[in-house]
């Protein structure tokens, strides 16, 4: 099904652990509506810190190149393809920090530093090669129906002919998440324009999360000096709040019992959110994040992972609290 590559990440988890802190800012920040519309152009800047430092000025120049694109979006496609690792491969054979495989690579690498070669797993080379891709596949999908982004990645996972063949994201579930998934993402590499800001407590404890980022989980983890600074679920959320002046229970149960509870339609950036095998139960609440906007959370979700970002629209998805006070105070009162 995929001319690419056959292996995309399901949600944003990296399986490793990232060599740097992503300082992301969805939710804390609106970010200008011509980012989540997939408009390219110099009037989209990278938020600071949101590209590792080496990457940074080649995503911004390359992320300029046509209308399809723009730096925000090509950092979340870099992301969500590596984590920003040049040395990653896929057991597709996808390699590099963009994951291309050997005969796309061959066919659409371009030598982006002008050394005289073009090589995969040097992000100088591979970089500049993902932005001319997608540019060519926007070319190549322009007169399909539909949002030329969305066509754009979707021709970048499933080919040019797919999108024209269905006139439009092909129906593939592989495909339709790719795309989903990366327009969120962009909100998240793009510098703020303004501030939400529901809470600074709220900001402060999703920036604690976010220097997390990549940690290994570790069950009964409170961050610790004896435990690595490692965390479970609840350890890491009643941290995120403790940095922030806010004292939360231990687990993850009781902390849905901290405050009020907003609606999906309701939640904002620092929002509890809780998932249970059994929705009518709060006390069989089993794992807890930190909402940070986009339908995304921080959360540290298992042995063998590391605190990542996940999506929170899952079946399991049970509800959300609010702790800080002035949030508390801007939900709705109930009649």
């Amino acid at each position: 099904m995929t001319v690419r590559k056959a292996w995309i990440v399901a949600s944003v988890a990296v399986g490793g652990t990232l060599s740097f802190v992503m300082l992301l800012v969805v939710g804390v920040y609106l970010v200008a509506g011509n980012v989540a519309g997939g408009v390219g152009g110099g009037s989209v800047a990278l938020a600071k810190g949101a590209v590792p430092a080496a990457y940074s000025a080649l995503v911004q120049k390359w992320g300029n190149l046509c209308p399809a694109i723009n730096p925000a979006l090509l950092a979340a496609q870099l992301y969500q393809e590596s984590g920003f690792n040049p040395n990653a491969k896929s057991p597709a054979k996808a390699e590099g920090i963009a994951q291309f495989i050997p005969g796309t690579w061959a066919t659409h690498g371009i030598d982006g530093d002008g050394d005289g070669d073009r090589d995969v797993w040097d992000p100088n080379d591979a970089i500049p090669s993902a932005a001319s891709y997608d540019c060519e596949l926007a070319s190549y999908v322009k007169d399909a129906p539909g949002d030329p982004t969305h066509n754009m990645l979707a021709a970048y996972n499933a080919g040019a002919y797919a999108v024209i063949k269905y006139g439009g994201v092909p129906p593939y579930a592989e495909t339709q998440n790719y795309v989903k998934t990366i327009t969120t993402l962009q909100v998240s590499f793009a510098a703020p324009v303004g501030r939400v800001d529901p809470s600074e407590q709220a900001a402060a404890a999703i920036t604690y999360a976010q220097g997390k980022l990549g940690t290994p989980y570790l069950w009964g983890g409170t961050g610790t000096a004896e435990q690595g600074g490692r965390f479970d679920c609840s350890g890491l959320t009643q941290a995120a709040y403790e940095s922030v002046g806010i004292e939360l229970p231990r687990v993850a149960n009781d902390q849905y019992n901290a405050g009020p509870h907003p609606s999906r339609a309701e939640l904002l950036p620092g929002d509890l959110v809780f998932f249970s095998d059994d929705l009518t139960n709060s006390r069989a609440i089993r794992h807890v994040g930190i909402y940070v906007g986009g339908g995304y959370m921080i959360d540290a979700p298992r042995t063998g992972a590391v605190i990542r970002f996940d999506p929170i629209d899952t079946p399991d998805y049970f509800g959300a609290t609010r702790v800080t006070e002035d949030g508390a105070k801007a939900l709705p009162t109930a009649v």
